[in-house]
């Protein structure tokens, strides 16, 4: 499979069981968060030393309830605790993913 280029395509990504081996990781933790996984996501997030592992690793724990640690991630990565809607900053992540695989 491909690496998806457009969010429509990470979203048709979501039908199979598994990302591909040949995406890069940040894509791969991110497709494990949009599937619900969030065990898988963050067992890949929290071995991405990245702008990127860390917005991911911070959206994690903002889900998980555990502000603190989303803090900690969130100024690791340069940015500030946000309050939008996780589906909002999840599809954000992956657009912003998706950017940089292109």
């Amino acid at each position: 499979m491909k690496i998806p280029e457009t969010y429509a395509e990470f979203e048709d990504s979501l039908q199979t069981s598994k990302p591909a081996a040949n995406w890069p990781e940040s894509l791969k933790a991110l497709w494990f968060m949009a599937k619900g996984d969030w065990e898988a996501s963050h067992d890949i997030a929290q071995d991405l030393h990245t702008t990127m592992g860390s917005l991911i690793h911070a959206h994690l724990h903002r889900v998980e309830g555990d502000d603190w640690n989303a803090k900690y991630w969130y100024r690791k990565a340069g940015r500030t605790h946000t309050d939008i809607p996780f589906e909002e900053e999840l599809r954000k992540l992956i657009e912003e993913a998706l950017q940089g695989t292109s």
